[in-house]
């Protein structure tokens, strides 16, 4: 008879090796390519149970892989198998749903502290004679004077960059990764594709972006919800099909 599976295979192997009576750990021998690979697995697996917070009584799981292996027949009622699944994952799911709440919820106290954080920056920096605020809140300073060509929507550029939040943390740089990039005028954040489209060629620019010409509240890898960012971008093609 089959039933549903609440560990894998590796995660009973895991567990199989641990003495009934006192719930610790034989000496496993790690000598051949077997052992070793069946320890690395039963150490991932363990470390998955403990990320779930799941607890596992030693004994009765040694009993069930026992069982299992010489095909005895099952200590619980197909019945009692249904109500224990059905029980475990309800916890499961309740624990997840506990899990992504508070995730939501620091979320939301960073977003909140980002918005803050970045309406004082940008309220502070606008003031300052060398940096110019567009109509849709995009700030820039300029850096180099270029005299090139403008690049338009439909063009595709090749820049030099580097990004960095409020903190001075860099999160991307073309510099430091020793080549330009290359990307379509429309395919990068709002920010930027308005700075684009304003930019000589030859230019270098320091740019401020508030976060609703980001990447909002939803962030994106290093960069936080409702994060302001600044850039430093070299425009070196205004459109390298041209």
């Amino acid at each position: 008879m089959k039933f549903f599976r609440l560990l894998s295979l590796t995660a009973l192997l895991a567990l199989a090796g641990c003495d009934q009576l006192n719930n610790q750990p034989q000496e496993a021998d790690l000598q051949t390519q077997d052992q070793k690979i069946s320890y690395l697995l039963g150490m991932d697996n363990g470390k998955n149970i403990q990320s779930i917070g799941m607890e596992i009584d030693t004994a009765a799981f040694q009993q069930g892989f026992q069982d299992g292996l010489t095909d005895a027949e099952p200590q619980l009622s197909e019945e009692q198998i249904a109500e224990a699944i059905k029980a475990f994952e309800t916890q499961m799911t309740a624990k997840r749903d506990e899990m992504q709440q508070a995730q939501e919820q620091e979320a939301s106290v960073q977003a909140e502290s980002n918005l803050v954080a970045g309406t004082a920056f940008l309220a502070e920096n606008g003031a300052k004679d060398d940096v110019v605020t567009t109509a849709s809140g995009l700030q820039y300073k300029v850096l180099v004077e270029g005299a090139g060509a403008i690049p338009t929507a439909e063009s595709t550029v090749e820049v030099h960059y580097a990004g960095r939040l409020l903190d001075n943390t860099e999160f991307d740089s073309s510099v430091k990764r020793g080549f330009p990039a290359q990307f379509g005028v429309t395919q990068v954040i709002a920010g930027w594709t308005e700075a684009l489209q304003l930019m000589p060629e030859g230019s270098k620019w320091e740019l401020y972006i508030p976060a609703d010409l980001a990447y909002g509240p939803g962030g994106t890898g290093p960069i936080g919800p409702n994060a302001t960012l600044i850039f430093e971008v070299e425009l070196l093609q205004a459109n390298v099909e041209s």
